[in-house]
């Protein structure tokens, strides 16, 4: 009799912990709070943070003429969408911020964005219509990523980071978005992040 309340007892202990594998919950690493903005993106259209709010977003910082990681991030970030599609994940947006705004006109914009096989580009807004001091001042100033023009050539120094953020317009979460290997991107722990939050906040 002792043996089978032991025996019990011990499933009982399993099936709780296979229970709390199976119910990850969501928690945030960051807690930044952007501030209002306005821009224009690759359609003209107006993206505010208020507009983004009621879903959360996965944010960056590209350039169209950048001839470094800009195109595997953008590839990457795609890959990400992918796998959303995959799960059936709806409601979230990407904001792409161009750091080189002079260039990117909204025209140039969507030329680039053209370039990748994106699942759904109504779920893409790439952002200009602004200042590259403000640009610049934004990034570091709202989500601690660096960006800065580089005056010797046409290129723009920017951080690689992809980050989060929740319905709120509240910066919650980072993720590398290049590496030399693609392995070392977090594709997966993106997709399952934003699945998560998903299910536990809309």
């Amino acid at each position: 009799m002792k043996n089978k309340i032991i025996g019990f007892i011990l499933l009982l202990m399993l099936t709780t912990v296979l229970s709390a594998c199976g119910n990850a919950k969501f928690k945030a690493d960051y807690d930044l709070a952007l501030p209002d903005f306005e821009h224009i993106n690759q359609r003209g259209e107006a993206v505010s943070l208020k507009s983004l709010k009621g879903k959360p977003w996965i944010g960056m910082y590209i350039f169209t003429n950048c001839t470094s990681i800009c195109p595997p991030m953008s590839f990457n970030m795609a890959q990400v969408q992918e796998k959303l599609k995959k799960k059936g994940v709806e409601d979230y947006q990407i904001v792409a911020f161009s750091v080189d705004p002079d260039v990117d006109k909204p025209e140039v914009l969507a030329d680039y964005l053209s370039k990748y096989n994106v699942p759904d580009e109504s779920k893409w807004n790439l952002l200009t219509g602004y200042s590259q001091k403000y640009i610049e001042q934004f990034a570091v100033k709202s989500t601690k990523i660096m960006v800065k023009d580089d005056p010797n050539t046409d290129q723009v120094i920017h951080g690689n980071q992809f980050f989060l953020v929740d319905k709120d317009g509240v910066l919650v979460k980072m993720y590398t978005g290049y590496a030399k290997n693609i392995e070392d991107v977090p594709i997966d722990t993106m997709a399952s992040d934003i699945e998560t939050y998903i299910d536990e906040n809309l």
